[in-house]
């Protein structure tokens, strides 16, 4: 008798095996057998775990091995999800198994066979929310109401008033889609910013109303919501990065906060982003798309310059006007002669002051975590690379290299003095938080970091030192900020430094009142550089165009589709003689990686223009499927890098 077949996804790490497989369905096992569940088959003699992505009548081969197991008949991977981590691998060149393990979380046994929580409709009898008030933010909520697909960038204004609330704005845009009867997917980069969107979507829906999908919430918890929203008893989903694959029913939404930042992007291979794999979902599954933050990245930039986002902004001088007064530290006088070389200069003593006479004050640090970094000896000007203009990083007796460009520099001199010296600057949280102290006896002093993180601050007078990302909300508002050794920030040998210290500043200010009532963010850097300027005048959004087009000029990503390849120099050269490299793929390397560890490390860049990359990442994805046949050494891929180090 012949048995109906099942095509099954097994969990192979290797490229050469990443393909379903058909196995036969023993009769004992063809009513747990359905597409989406979790079984064990046996596979070159080991029992491996995959999943069941189809079903099949009989073909023409009875030899086929039956399945082994059906470990639950729960259908947990749905048809629109599996489509979604297809594309996601073949976008990355990676493997069908690596992304599915984000997309479904580990199972949960005593969970699955509990009664499921009932979860109650969410109230969308109010609809109110900030997102109205911008321009064009009433035609995109309407655009959802009617069950569209909108797609639009939304510049949020830096301030603590209701303008800025990105939180409000989400579910005001989330209950436009579930009024239509659409399920939508909020997502926020972490825990704090998930437990804002949490509160925002409790107060406008109702508790219980929603599922959250965060890895914090325990493996029980997890499951729970994820089973809830697969069966379809909760349409409103709020999560962090591997919610983007929520298994939602009817998406009509996904909305995603500040995808500048840095823990949107997975760690594992194939290293994807959510940001891309949301512009995927939108796609694949006809539902709208909201990429909401204060600033904007080029990646964003890129699909407004495309017409495939739209954009939902304030004017910049309407930002100026309801945003805190921004201003840099005043140049070289009479009155402060030494204020372009001073850390702390006199106009940063006299915004605090006034500040902490009307209540808190928020000062920004860097820490050590952005180093190394390299500026001039004499002037203090950011060491950068003469060929691609990227930060230089320190490889010890080497010299100064270029992450991008490759070996170490023979020779390097400051543009701006002449120099041939570098040095690189540590400056401490803990040792400004002593200098305040002695400068303003009797005042408060909170630190705040990644490893002492403090949730709030109350109104009254209080200076707060605080690192990049660890800065509290005060109740009210900051009186004052001030963002000390701001171009230390822009000297990351990195690729996205200018981009992300734009980013942290606009958080910075977000944090403060408006200048109607006296709020005031003073920057201590040159007001000639760039990203100053884009602060000065709360305009990110002319910054992110001016960066796309330099990215262009240069040749980097997002203007460009870009490759690397990583691991020993013999693998790697080896790995470049697979492919057929002309034009219009340009090559860089390869070339050893300084200070990678102890074991060597080479790596090579391709690039090509953007119509062209579909077609590199699948010619990389075959030959790396050659290399797993052939058990050749390890490499790393990674498309469209958010960071090279």
């Amino acid at each position: 008798m012949e048995r109906p077949v099942a095509k099954v996804a097994v969990d192979l790490p290797l490229a050469n095996l990443d393909r379903p497989f058909d196995y036969s369905v023993p009769e004992a096992l063809d009513a747990e057998a359905v597409p989406g569940a979790r079984v064990k088959v046996r596979f070159a003699g080991q029992v491996r775990d995959g999943f069941i992505l189809d079903r099949a009548e009989p073909g023409e081969r009875s030899d086929l091995s039956p399945l082994a197991k059906v470990v639950s008949p729960e259908p947990v991977l749905s048809e629109s999800v599996t489509a979604l981590v297809r594309a996601v691998a073949d976008h990355y060149a990676g493997g069908f198994a690596d992304v599915v393990r984000a997309a479904v979380p580990p199972r949960h046994a005593a969970t699955e066979k509990a009664p499921v929580p009932q979860h109650p409709e969410p109230d969308l009898t109010d609809r109110s929310g900030p997102l109205a008030g911008y321009p064009d933010g009433d035609g995109f909520l309407a655009a959802l109401a009617a069950g569209g697909r909108p797609r639009a960038a939304w510049t949020v204004l830096p301030t603590p008033g209701p303008a800025g609330s990105w939180a409000d704005g989400f579910v005001e845009a989330a209950a436009a889609t579930l009024s239509a009867g659409r399920g939508a997917l909020l997502l926020a980069p972490d825990a704090r910013h998930l437990q804002v969107l949490a509160e925002a979507a409790t107060t406008r829906f109702g508790r219980g109303s929603f599922a959250i999908l965060a890895a914090d919430a325990g493996p029980a918890a997890r499951y729970r919501n994820f089973l809830a929203t697969r069966r379809g008893g909760v349409q409103l989903v709020l999560g962090t990065r591997a919610a983007v694959f929520a298994p939602v029913e009817n998406l009509g939404l996904v909305a995603l906060w500040d995808d500048g930042n840095d823990a949107w992007s997975e760690p594992h291979a194939p290293y994807w982003h959510a940001r891309e794999v949301a512009a995927l979902r939108a796609h694949l599954d006809g539902c709208g798309l909201l990429l909401a933050a204060h600033a904007r990245t080029a990646e964003v930039q890129q699909l407004v310059v495309r017409a495939w986002l739209a954009t939902i902004q304030l004017p910049p001088a309407d930002a100026r006007r309801l945003a805190a007064a921004v201003r840099s530290s005043a140049p070289e006088s009479d009155r402060d002669p030494i204020a372009g070389l001073a850390r702390l200069p006199h106009d940063t003593f006299t915004v605090v002051r006034a500040g902490l006479a009307a209540g808190p004050v928020l000062v920004q640090v860097p820490r050590a975590g952005y180093l190394p970094v390299l500026v001039c000896a004499t002037c203090r000007a950011a060491a950068r690379c003469p060929t691609c203009g990227q930060a230089l990083a320190s490889t010890g007796t080497q010299g100064p290299t270029c992450t991008w460009c490759g070996p170490p520099l023979r020779q390097w001199r400051c543009p701006e003095c002449g120099d041939h010296r570098l040095r690189t600057p540590v400056v401490g949280v803990a040792r400004t938080a002593e200098e305040f102290g002695k400068a303003f006896p009797g005042t408060p002093v909170l630190q705040a970091s990644a490893d002492h993180p403090l949730s709030a601050v109350g109104s009254a007078p209080a200076l707060v030192l605080a690192t990049p990302g660890a800065s509290p909300p005060a109740a009210g508002g900051y009186a004052a900020a001030v963002l000390l050794d701001a171009e230390l920030m822009l000297g990351r040998p990195d690729l996205r430094a200018g981009e992300e210290a734009l980013r942290r500043w606009l958080a910075v200010t977000a944090l403060v009142r408006p200048a109607a009532d006296g709020g005031t963010v003073m920057l201590v850097a040159d007001a000639g550089i760039r990203e100053v300027q884009a602060l000065l005048r709360l305009d990110p959004v002319g910054y992110a165009e001016r960066e796309l087009g330099d990215r262009a000029a240069a040749g980097f990503p997002p203007a460009v589709k870009l490759l690397t390849v990583e691991g020993s120099l013999d693998a790697v050269t080896a790995a470049l003689g697979g492919l057929d490299l002309r034009e219009p793929v340009h090559v860089l390397g390869p070339f050893e990686v300084p200070g990678a560890g102890d074991e060597p490390l080479a790596r090579a860049t391709l690039r090509c223009p953007t119509p062209a990359g579909p077609a590199l990442v699948a010619q990389v994805r075959a030959m790396l499927s050659v290399r797993a046949a052939r058990k050749d050494p390890p490499i790393r891929v990674r498309v469209d890098p958010q960071v090279l180090g």
